[in-house]
């Protein structure tokens, strides 16, 4: 007897359309060594190297480097996170136990140190205009959540969750829906300043099936923002991940889902 995944249908077609994506474009493996890769344009570009702290103070990864001074600002910024995950994580709970929602990765709710320094360093590879305090301002995930809910409760546990969230002090920064576009990443992707600490946080909001085209599409985005990566294998990426978020269901009323109304007025342009 066939064993049947969790996620039923959706799994099946999500699965079907990554093997058909990566047969069709032959996928590289994002984790394969790449040290013989070397890029010479910008400050903050350096030769292909695991993530790593150096002994000067430097930090250096994916071909991107973060000086000593710049190093010291992003460990700062991450220990005010650390510190102030305790309280916005009680929030969180409590704005998925009142809508029935299932909190997915808990356990990863606070960004690698390596993500977020390869996050900051490639915002000031591609803004050299930028400083470290510029780049660390506008970052919103540091501290990152997922709440799940099935298709036929997820407009109600949006809408629940959200207010909850907005109820407890917390200010809205963003709210990206993107469950009417024609292709590419289905979902909701909120932010949101902590009261305070200030500290700001990230809560994605899914379905099971947006969920697992997430996951499968995650080492292709990782890819795609690499700046080692030519401009004809984003392009690629790009297709297979369009390719698996075309086969996620769309909760009916997803596309019109709103921020809370009383806190609208503080959100800035999603990208």
């Amino acid at each position: 007897m066939t064993a049947r995944h969790p996620l039923g249908r959706s799994a099946t077609v999500l699965t079907a359309a990554l093997a058909l994506s990566s047969a069709t474009s032959g996928l590289t493996a994002y984790a394969a060594d790449s040290a013989d890769r070397t890029s010479k344009t910008g400050t903050h570009t350096v030769a292909t190297a695991a993530p790593r702290d150096e002994p000067d103070g430097s930090w250096q990864g994916d071909g991107l480097l973060l000086s000593p001074a710049e190093n010291r600002k992003v460990n700062a910024y991450l220990d005010r996170a650390r510190r102030a995950e305790p309280a916005i994580s009680r929030g969180v709970r409590a704005a998925a136990r009142l809508s029935d929602a299932e909190l997915v990765g808990f356990d990863h709710r606070l960004k690698s140190p390596d993500s977020l320094k390869r996050k900051v360093a490639t915002n000031l590879k591609e803004h050299p205009e930028n400083t470290v305090d510029d780049s660390l301002a506008r970052l919103g995930d540091a501290v990152r959540y997922t709440l799940q809910w099935p298709d036929d409760r997820y407009v109600t546990g949006v809408t629940i969750a959200s207010e909850v969230l907005s109820a407890r002090g917390n200010d809205t920064t963003k709210w990206s829906n993107t469950w009417g576009r024609a292709k590419g990443y289905k979902g909701l992707n909120s932010g949101w300043r902590a009261p305070g600490s200030g500290q700001r946080f990230e809560v994605q909001l899914h379905t099971p099936a947006s969920k697992y085209a997430q996951e499968a599409t995650h080492k292709l985005y990782e890819e795609q923002r690499l700046p080692t990566t030519s401009p004809e294998r984003k392009k690629e990426l790009q297709a297979q991940q369009d390719a698996l978020f075309a086969a996620v269901p769309v909760p009916e009323g997803a596309p019109d889902l709103a921020a809370p109304a009383l806190l609208a007025p503080t959100l800035t342009p999603a990208a």
